[in-house]
């Protein structure tokens, strides 16, 4: 393992943008190309630039020492060219390193979907039901960076950078402890601008409806969306799947509309979900390669959120379709080369400037700067796992005083994980086999 990957597995850096992959297996390779995804690709979202702005020059140095361990013989940072202040400083901090350099991206989305982030920046097609290590690259999240930063001089992940957009009174972006509730910080934002209110856990187009306010913020919660509950953005997702799956079967049309503008599809990826939609109404009996083409599926939300005239969702037919494949032990037949670009991609990305109308989200298109958070909470609930792989193994107990920063959970022998570490001094309250409770004061 090189020295960078050693630095991400002893800090417990995972992917801060994603599904929370552990950077440390990420970085244990030898690459052409370092891929840095400041795209900001969900609307409202701004903890990728705020990182830019404030913290450029550490950031470049620290990819060039990711570049140099991975042997890659340049490193790009993608970032929207509307983003200009975190363009410039992101060219400035570039500067002194010729490996590197910024890569300035269009105002579409999903911008930021890895397998159109390295055809972005690189020109190279991931393979479907692939990685981008396949074809040479390696993509880190900003925050990821960040972390590393924070790891090289001595302090492992117990923050993270969230930002709190939408209808509260003050949106921004804060580095809170892991472990705060999602009402905590809704709180800091000022509270909920509205009286019925709906939250995401994540962006507008593949966010999670949050069910309890109680919920933790981990190591992969990048932004709090608050909506109001009738807003389209959460009547999508709020839908029983069973109302979907009768909608499927008796309104779609067959119009191709949702095929046409995924950005899985026009990669030339195998993915049709006019087709997947089709098998769900047949149940999957006559038309089986559709029915399997469904994990291919991002679930960037185009479809449902965009496309679709009639306001079906082929995202939450797809999502039912993988679940019960996986249940049945099916893996993903779906390998190999996409059969390439289509030729209409550049005239059918979606444009975020028709995006944010279309889904109500203009007015709450705010800036939300970084605040700065002098409150300590007085408890936090610690998810033992936070990332892809085996849940973490708590190495403390019930009564053990612990100090912030100290290894509380490590990774299971020979498992995939990341380590977990105390976000606030106090005692451990609490153990469950999924998580651990602190408090500041003993109990």
């Amino acid at each position: 393992m090189n020295a960078v990957a050693e630095l991400a597995r002893r800090a417990g850096v995972v992917g801060a943008g994603g599904a929370g992959f552990p950077t440390h297996v990420k970085l244990d390779a030898r690459v052409e190309y370092v891929v840095v995804n400041g795209a900001e690709c969900e609307p409202l979202l701004t903890v990728d630039q705020t990182l830019l702005i404030r913290d450029g020059e550490r950031l470049a140095a620290m990819l060039e020492e990711v570049r140099q361990a991975l042997g890659a013989q340049e490193a790009r940072i993608a970032i929207k060219a509307k983003h200009e202040k975190a363009v410039a400083a992101g060219k400035a901090a570039v500067a002194p390193y010729p490996a590197l350099q910024v890569v300035p991206l269009g105002d579409f989305y999903p911008a930021g979907d890895e397998f159109v982030l390295v055809y972005e920046t690189t020109g190279r097609l991931v393979p479907q039901g692939g990685i981008p290590l396949q074809v040479g690259v390696v993509v880190l999240n900003v925050e990821t960076l960040w972390n590393l930063a924070e790891a090289k001089e001595g302090r492992p992940v117990t923050h993270k950078w969230v930002t709190v957009a939408g209808a509260v009174k003050s949106p921004g972006t804060f580095r809170v402890p892991l472990g705060v509730s999602i009402g905590e910080m809704l709180t800091l934002a000022g509270g909920a601008g509205v009286p019925d209110f709906a939250v995401l856990n994540g962006g507008p187009m593949m966010g999670k409806l949050v069910e309890n306010l109680a919920e933790p913020v981990t190591k992969t919660t990048k932004g709090l969306v608050v909506l109001p509950r009738l807003s389209p953005v959460v009547q999508v997702r709020a839908r029983p799947l069973a109302g979907i799956l009768r909608q499927a079967r008796a309104a779609c049309c067959q119009c191709q509309e949702c095929t046409d503008l995924c950005p899985r599809h026009l990669l030339g990826h195998g993915l049709a979900p006019h087709k997947v939609m089709l098998a769900a109404s047949y149940g999957g009996s006559r038309v089986a390669a559709p029915v399997t083409a469904a994990f291919l599926c991002s679930e960037c939300g185009v479809c449902d959120l965009y496309a679709c005239p009639l306001g079906l969702s082929p995202r939450r037919v797809s999502q039912a379709l993988k679940e019960e494949l996986a249940r049945q032990g099916v893996k993903n037949p779906h390998k190999g080369a996409p059969a390439g670009v289509h030729s209409w991609r550049s005239y059918r990305r979606v444009p975020v400037a028709r995006l944010l109308p279309r889904l109500g989200l203009k007015p709450y298109a705010r800036p939300a700067p970084a605040r700065e958070v002098t409150w300590e909470p007085e408890q936090v609930t610690l998810p033992l796992k936070q990332h892809v792989g085996a849940p973490a193994e708590a190495v403390v107990a019930v009564g053990d005083r612990v100090e912030a920063g100290q290894l509380v959970a490590e990774i299971p022998a020979g498992k995939l994980g990341s380590r977990l570490f105390a976000s606030l001094s106090g005692w451990v309250a609490e153990q469950t086999p999924t998580a651990l409770v602190l408090v500041r004061r003993r109990p």
